[in-house]
């Protein structure tokens, strides 16, 4: 899958989209990038715990699997932004942030469309 070009349409998709990214399991953004404009909230390495974080929760999902079936995406919303979760092949992760008022249910809906396309 061409990661670059799924962020890219994912940040064209909603104007309400500060970032679309995808990570690897060391947590690092490998692709993607933020809104321009939009002003950093976590410093570089903020972003790379909170997606350490991120990485073990979808562990511990994987983990019960088995039971509730495959985890399609989490969705958190913060005092100041909306953060999607997805997980995709090879370990990695999908990380896409919002603003506040953001349709996320429609964010989300879009993204998966362009997941199995």
């Amino acid at each position: 899958m061409d990661y670059d070009a799924l962020c890219k349409q994912i940040m064209e998709s909603d104007q309400n989209v500060r970032f679309a990214g995808v990570c690897n399991e060391t947590g690092e953004i490998i692709c993607g990038g933020q809104r321009e404009g939009i002003e950093n909230i976590l410093s570089r390495e903020e972003t790379r715990r909170s997606n350490l974080q991120a990485l073990a929760r979808w562990g511990l999902r994987n983990a019960l699997a088995p039971r509730t079936g495959r985890g399609k995406y989490a969705m958190a919303e913060y005092e100041k932004i909306k953060r999607i979760t997805i997980p995709l092949e090879d370990a990695h992760l999908l990380l896409v942030s919002t603003e506040v008022e953001a349709d996320h249910g429609k964010i989300i809906n879009n993204i998966l469309k362009l997941l199995k396309a």
